[in-house]
């Protein structure tokens, strides 16, 4: 998938392109209808695939210092748009000046002028342009006067009337249940990043963990947790552990920062500045402080035992 950042850099034979337009948090199953039938429209049209995404979130703009809220920051939501089958990724920055369009300009020098879309497709609660004053509506008169199609997705449900949405799995994860989110995104849950060098004290205790900053990441209920993390070389995947993991501020340490860190079975090898991601599987437990150093050694054998048991029936 080739990525471009501005669009004065978008080459003529990457233009007529269909083009999916949103935020994508998550890529959820919602998200993977929309990007499904902007994938059935290019096929039809012999035409790229491409995807408009904005980065930082327009959230992030708005609301800097807010609390972190990203499903997928964007490494992982590039590689999970490549794997919808994008052909093209148009990453581009939300700032200052973005924000100010209006919805006329946004469509007349970002998709017409810029990306020369062919085709644009989007949700049905799309809305775009200074103050959101533009909608779905809105898009498909403009794209009658400039000459581009445009197709309008309906939300998709989960059942019954529940929509499938990217805030309904951050209330899940909130809540500690990452089955319940892994149901709305079509696969766990899952928090990417290098390994990096902690305190050893999971070693020191005979559980040596691979540690994880969120940075960006929305933070899931704090607590122990089955995992299954995936190592990446080269951002190909190369190898999959069952494992078990602690999310939080370990209150044994009185360690303020979030942090994940997952204990990986039967693994031999160091993995210090490897690039990991960490699924979560099942909430075992919250977190909790404990009277002594062996009280909390013998935890984490019943937490590791109980993390096997949880991952027996694969997800």
């Amino acid at each position: 998938m080739r990525i471009f950042r501005h669009i004065a850099d978008v080459p003529e034979a990457f233009k007529g392109a269909v083009v999916a337009v949103g935020n994508f948090d998550g890529v959820h199953r919602g998200h993977q209808v929309l990007l499904g039938e902007a994938a059935r429209l290019a096929e039809a049209r012999a035409a790229p695939f491409a995807v408009l995404v904005f980065e930082p979130c327009p959230q992030e703009f708005f609301r800097p210092g807010a609390e972190p809220f990203r499903l997928t920051p964007f490494r992982a939501k590039a590689r999970a748009l490549a794997e919808q089958g994008a052909d093209t990724l148009y990453a581009l920055a939300f700032d200052a000046e973005m924000a100010h369009r209006s919805a006329q300009d946004f469509v007349l020098d970002v998709l017409v002028d810029g990306l020369g879309a062919g085709c644009v497709v989007v949700g049905a609660d799309f809305r775009f342009g200074r103050g959101r004053a533009g909608d779905a509506a809105v898009l498909s008169y403009m794209g009658e006067m400039e000459g581009f199609g445009t197709s309008i997705v309906a939300p998709v449900s989960a059942g019954g009337e529940e929509k499938i949405s990217s805030t309904a799995i951050r209330q899940a994860l909130k809540l500690g249940k990452p089955e319940e989110a892994a149901r709305l995104l079509g696969r766990p849950f899952a928090i990417e990043g290098r390994v990096e060098h902690g305190e050893k004290r999971g070693a020191g205790l005979g559980f040596p963990t691979a540690n994880l900053h969120l940075d960006g990441y929305l933070r899931p209920a704090f607590g122990v947790y089955a995992v299954r993390v995936t190592l990446f070389e080269n951002e190909r995947a190369v190898s999959r552990h069952d494992g078990v993991a602690n999310l939080g501020t370990r209150p044994m340490f009185e360690s303020g920062e979030p942090l994940l860190e997952a204990y990986l079975f039967d693994f031999a090898g160091d993995l210090y500045g490897k690039h990991l991601a960490v699924e979560l599987i099942a909430r075992l437990r919250p977190e909790a402080k404990f009277p002594d150093l062996e009280s909390l050694k013998a935890q984490m054998a019943q937490d590791a035992e109980a993390a096997r048991a949880a991952l027996k029936n694969p997800i």
